[in-house]
């Protein structure tokens, strides 16, 4: 990997060989002592000779810039590549000039099989052969898949209020799923005291430093799909702080490497009831390491990469804003009905984010913008349920019919 330099701490500046397995800084208690991949970009670019032309098969067209040996066979099931599709009905709602990132066309689902897909491949290429991570649902499913996939024993650990819709994923896809009787943060605790006692190799995002790697590849592709007319505001969901942090990343490299012009602002959207990001983002001290949230994929008390999201948030001259779990499930619902685009509450977020960004004047009319939905809706039926509302029954008579549309002309 001549590309790339090392690991740096993101708090002491410390660094350390990319080539072994480690996961923080020692130099830091628990796991505050984040590491950053860095790059010799002379080196990418000379790898890098893609034409940006739009057509992107899966995120392996930016494999150059991606922290994997040249001679490792990546574990894939053809991730990223997803589209960037113009929304006009949802944008006339919000006044705004609007398009979606799907990223829950991924194979699982999820914008997570980017980075699922990056940690695997080092796996492989550390000749490690068991894998695990803490996860509320989607992390475990794509693990789970991608574990299948490479050959690789998965064992995930996801807390005991996890959906049964993303649960049942990992198990089709062959996983050890252990339920634990505790929150996200606890499963995740125990994901780490597993690792250092077994030598798992663990695929947690806020710490594997390679996960964040794979996530920038939306930002890349991002880059590429609006070149021509690079977006005034892009707007992810916060849990942990990866997937806003990476996503910044991908997009600022092609920038600081004249591969476009300029860099559009992030807003970071988090529920009301986990907001520790926008809390540190704002300087608020009153923080509550209990998450509770419909929006169960970003439902951390206690984001790890928090730094790196705060970092891109204010590089990219952005803002963040919080919203309620009605806002979320409103906007689940309108995402649906008005462009067809079927999310999960986390995935909806941005939407109700941007909607009340919009409200706040954060957001200006005519902003053109970007909203990533990070996961479909059928990973989580139930809350897409209480979006979307009832059934209404009627008996198997034509009258029915009749009575509520009418009859016809």
């Amino acid at each position: 990997m001549d590309h790339v330099d090392s690991l740096v701490c993101t708090l002491c500046g410390a660094e350390y060989d990319p080539d072994q397995v480690i996961y923080t800084c020692p130099n830091h208690p628990g796991v505050k002592g984040i590491l950053e991949v860095t790059y010799d970009y002379d080196r990418v670019l000379d790898r890098f000779d893609e034409p940006l032309d739009g057509a992107i098969g899966s995120q392996w067209k930016y494999r150059a810039f991606l922290p994997v040996d040249d001679d490792v066979e990546p574990v894939t099931l053809g991730e990223g590549g997803t589209p960037l599709l113009e929304a006009p009905r949802l944008g006339a709602e919000l006044d705004v000039d609007l398009r979606v990132k799907d990223d829950g066309r991924n194979p699982t689902g999820v914008l997570k099989d980017r980075a699922t897909a990056i940690s695997l491949t080092k796996a492989r290429e550390f000749g490690l052969d068991v894998v695990t991570c803490a996860s509320t649902g989607n992390a475990a499913a794509s693990l789970a898949g991608f574990s299948a996939r490479g050959g690789f024993d998965c064992r995930l650990f996801v807390p005991g209020d996890a959906p049964e819709g993303k649960l049942a994923q990992p198990l089709v896809y062959g996983a050890d799923v252990l339920g634990v009787r505790g929150s996200y943060d606890e499963a995740y605790d125990l994901s780490m005291a597993v690792t250092e006692r077994f030598g798992w190799y663990n695929r947690n995002a806020a710490v594997n430093p390679f996960q964040v790697e794979g996530k920038r590849t939306v930002g890349h592709e991002l880059a590429e799909q609006t070149r021509e007319e690079i977006p005034d505001w892009v707007v992810f969901s916060m849990g942990d702080g990866c997937t806003i942090a990476g996503g910044w990343k991908g997009f600022r490299e092609f920038a600081d490497l004249d591969l476009v012009e300029e860099t559009p602002r992030m807003l970071g959207v988090q529920a009301e009831g986990a907001s520790a990001i926008h809390d540190a983002f704002h300087d608020h001290d009153d923080a509550d390491e209990v998450a509770d949230t419909v929006a169960d994929s970003i439902s951390v008390g206690r984001p790890r990469n928090a730094v790196k999201a705060c970092s891109a948030l204010e590089e990219s001259g952005g803002e963040s804003i919080l919203v309620s779990d009605e806002e979320v499930l409103a906007a689940e619902s309108l995402l649906g009905r008005t462009e067809g685009i079927y999310a999960e509450p986390a995935g909806a977020a941005p939407v109700a984010g941007l909607r009340k960004a919009r409200e706040a004047g954060i957001v200006e009319a005519g902003d053109s913008v970007v909203v990533v939905v990070t996961g479909t809706g059928l990973k989580d039926t139930r809350s897409a349920m209480r979006a979307g509302g009832e059934v209404t029954a009627i008996d198997p008579a034509i009258d029915d019919v009749v009575e509520r549309y009418g009859d016809a002309d």
